[in-house]
């Protein structure tokens, strides 16, 4: 049976913007202002600017949870100017909730997402009270902020957005806040007012000067160092390293699972400079989690690390309770199998490779069908050589986002590095899935952005009302 059509692909992008305006109240205060107006006439972008914040002239009443969402998607069209001070700020007129809180704060190229989830999985089984602080999600918003694995409430979002607004128009157009440093201040009140023991709290990008960075927690993880974000992070993974070290507070241990040596040599040179111990990972394997693949072992050997370096500030439970909470993870999106579908979000040659050698392992004679959407940012050409070795077909598909590389360039550059696989651009998500509608084995990667998107498509993951997936999208200043 062909898949058929479950939205117009020509609207795509835009709609996932729009769409919660046009379905808002009619009586909404967004009336008032029009979406991207504001955007429109101040190129410079919010932080920094010299202009008077828009949201000064809100008035103090609750939104609903589709205003709330409006609000976000205009902070998120100034951009993200990297640095520590406008969070702060606003930290400090939300009475500094960081200050009531514990923290694990995971950096990382790759696996943050899953170890976060491990981590959680681990402390709530040991009857603590778990916050979770992750990003981009894949449907909806909420995924961001979750108490012991539950999303927060709709309701919850919308107040926590009016009082950031409020807290907002107490600060200079200067210090004026970006989309993620807003978002990481509402966490911490939420995190805050409903107690949580611990908070396992994943960087955003880089993290010596993402906006997570103004917590001291008890211990500091850094997965594994590899080139992606270069234009922000820097083109070497020593430059990099030095971005996701920057986590790393005086006598707080850090763990990490870094294997290569030019990394490696820069996290053990900041951590004995601040005098923070610090643990590399060997190789073990008494802890397998539920999530397939090598390199989830790997996570999950780092989390399980982590509760080992907290044993007596934190204790987390014999290694039975450890065993069940690894085998109790969930976390979509990575080797996710679906019936015929493997949904993974690798987004750079390191992703790339650990998918292919989880393809190797589980279907060894299988040649699957690749649908594949990326940023205009990634490394093509290292991902190309992974998937080559594995794939039957390529098929590339636009992601529906404002930094997407277009799906015709996308198949050229395929072509060129892979030539031996056949290659080919598709108009949309439902094009591909019906090119590829007589495969045994497809598997849908790249982006998380276009993960969530085929998840929901496909109705394995179903969402609440207009797309909130656009609200991933962020335009960094280069370092």
């Amino acid at each position: 049976m062909r898949i058929r059509r479950q939205c117009n692909a020509a609207e795509g992008f835009a709609e996932s913007r729009s769409g919660w305006a046009n379905q808002s109240n009619p009586d909404n205060w967004l009336h008032t202002f029009d979406l991207f107006s504001f955007a429109r006439s101040n190129s410079k972008g919010v932080g920094g600017s010299n202009i008077q914040p828009w949201f000064t002239r809100r008035s103090k009443r609750l939104m609903n949870y589709r205003e709330a969402v409006d609000f976000l998607y205009q902070l998120q069209s100034f951009g993200t100017t990297l640095g520590l001070e406008r969070t702060f700020k606003l930290a400090e007129l939300a009475g500094r909730p960081q200050d009531k809180l514990r923290f694990i704060h995971v950096a990382g190229t790759n696996g943050k997402g899953s170890t976060c989830a491990m981590l959680e999985s681990i402390y709530r089984h040991a009857g603590y009270r778990v916050g979770l602080f992750t990003s981009p999600h894949l449907i909806s918003f909420a995924e961001r902020i979750q108490v012991n694995r539950q999303l927060i409430l709709e309701k919850e979002v919308a107040r926590l957005v009016t009082e950031m607004r409020q807290l907002m128009s107490q600060l200079p157009a200067e210090f004026s806040p970006t989309l993620f440093e807003v978002v990481t201040v509402m966490a911490l009140r939420w995190f805050a007012e409903q107690k949580c023991d611990l908070v396992i709290w994943e960087t955003g990008l880089g993290g010596r000067l993402d906006a997570t960075n103004i917590v001291t927690p008890l211990a500091s993880v850094i997965t594994n160092i590899q080139l992606d974000h270069e234009k922000w992070l820097g083109h070497t993974l020593a430059q990099i390293a030095r971005e996701k070290a920057g986590i790393i507070k005086p006598g707080v241990p850090v763990i990490t699972g870094v294997e290569e040596e030019e990394a490696w040599k820069v996290i053990k040179a900041t951590a004995e400079r601040v005098g923070a111990p610090v643990h590399r990972l060997g190789i073990k394997n008494r802890f397998k989690p539920s999530l397939l693949g090598s390199h989830q072992v790997k996570n999950a050997q780092l989390a399980v690390a982590t509760t080992q370096a907290l044993v007596f500030s934190l204790p987390s439970g014999a290694d039975a309770l450890i065993r069940r909470a690894l085998q109790d993870v969930n976390w979509p999106g990575r080797f996710d199998l679906r019936g015929r579908f493997i949904f993974d979000g690798a987004h750079n040659p390191a992703g790339a490779k650990a998918l292919r050698e989880s393809i190797e392992a589980h279907f060894k004679s299988v040649k699957p069908t690749f649908i594949v959407g990326i940023l205009a940012d990634k490394d093509v050409t290292g991902m190309a050589r992974e998937f080559a070795k594995v794939a039957g077909q390529i098929l590339t598909v636009s992601v529906q986002s404002n930094r997407a590389m277009d799906a015709l360039e996308l198949a050229k550059q395929f072509s060129a590095i892979a030539p031996e696989v056949p290659v080919r651009a598709c108009l949309s998500l439902e094009d591909a899935l019906d090119a590829a509608e007589n495969s045994d084995r497809i598997v849908i990667t790249g982006s998380l952005h276009f993960i969530g998107e085929a998840m929901e498509f496909l109705g394995f993951e179903a969402g609440t009302g207009p797309s909130e997936r656009a609200l991933n999208d962020w335009s960094a200043k280069p370092k």
